[in-house]
């Protein structure tokens, strides 16, 4: 298995990584949001069409 930062062989102790250095490169993108799944634009709930004897819209 290939280090998937820099594609070196992986070491048992830091797997998936080959050293310690990848392992926290790869943590400082998770934590700097350098890994993102992508989404498409939020449906706004007021633009949906209305349903005949839906209630869940109303706010009490």
């Amino acid at each position: 298995m290939a280090c998937p930062i820099c594609s070196k062989v992986t070491d048992q102790k830091y797997r998936p990584f080959c050293s310690k250095r990848c392992a926290d490169i790869d943590l400082a993108k998770w934590l700097g949001g350098g890994y993102s799944i992508p989404a498409s634009d939020e449906i706004d709930p007021e633009d949906l069409p209305e349903v005949e004897g839906d209630d869940s819209r109303l706010i009490n």
